[in-house]
């Protein structure tokens, strides 16, 4: 799912008028705050009704759910959200990936962005991906890895705030493309997903995925653990550690 932020007074008509363009691309969610100061969050989809009211489910819980079915996903009046954002007029935003005028929404250069920016992705939804195959039906077993930021190591460590990947582009994109079908050509393998997150990723917060849709659980079992070393070893990604007390790119400490 391709996931833009839109900020600014006049960021609801811009979210709405977007999404229609979107739709014609595919499905297309808008989650917007609700009405009082509660927590309460509301997600639709453009074309095809309400899916749900927030209720207790935070924004994260809500672009879960839509990450599993939907194209597009808008996420209205959150300028601290970690999304590329869309400032709509004056809105106070720092480096947005685009600045549009109310009177005059360039809404072509909003879609360019829309399509160019980094895939949002959960496990559920490569879950959810997987189990929509066409060869699902040959399917005994769905195996997954998830990669987490570790906070440290041995209890007296400094804690690790934070840590921050950049990757070529491009080069990192087709290089994980190249090892997804290696791993699909196995015998007993039906389809694989990888994900690797960019950017800046908190602690505890997840990184990176392996699912790996099989006829049989070893076969399944095997292909996630080749799949998940081979992106560590292969894909070209630079990572910078934040702690407490430093900060420092990874490859520059080995």
């Amino acid at each position: 799912m391709q996931l833009l932020g839109i900020v600014g007074p006049e960021a609801d008509a811009f979210a709405d008028a977007l999404a229609d363009r979107l739709a014609d691309r595919g499905r297309v969610g808008v989650v917007r705050p609700g009405e009082t100061d509660a927590p309460d969050w509301t997600a639709y989809v453009v074309g095809d009704g309400w899916t749900g009211v927030g209720g207790g489910r935070s924004v994260d819980d809500v672009l879960d759910e839509l990450a599993r079915d939907h194209d597009y996903a808008l996420l209205v009046d959150r300028p601290e959200a970690r999304v590329p954002q869309i400032a709509v007029g004056d809105a106070d935003v720092d480096s947005p990936a685009l600045r549009v005028e109310p009177a005059d929404p360039n809404l072509d250069a909003a879609v360019e962005l829309a399509d160019s920016v980094e895939r949002f992705a959960t496990l559920q939804s490569l879950v959810a991906d997987l189990k929509r195959s066409s060869m699902a039906e040959y399917a005994g077993a769905i195996a997954t890895f998830t990669g987490r930021v570790r906070e440290r190591d041995e209890e007296d460590d400094e804690r690790t705030e934070a840590l921050t990947f950049e990757k070529y582009d491009g080069v990192a994109d087709d290089r994980m493309a190249t090892i997804r079908e290696e791993l699909e050509a196995r015998d007993g393998v039906l389809e694989v997903r990888l994900h690797h997150r960019v950017g800046r990723v908190e602690a505890g917060e997840d990184i990176v995925f392996v699912a790996v849709l099989a006829g049989h659980r070893r076969e399944a079992f095997r292909t996630v653990e080749d799949g998940i070393d081979r992106l560590k070893d292969e894909v070209p990604l630079f990572k910078k550690e934040v702690t407490i007390e430093d900060e420092f790119w990874v490859h520059d400490r080995s």
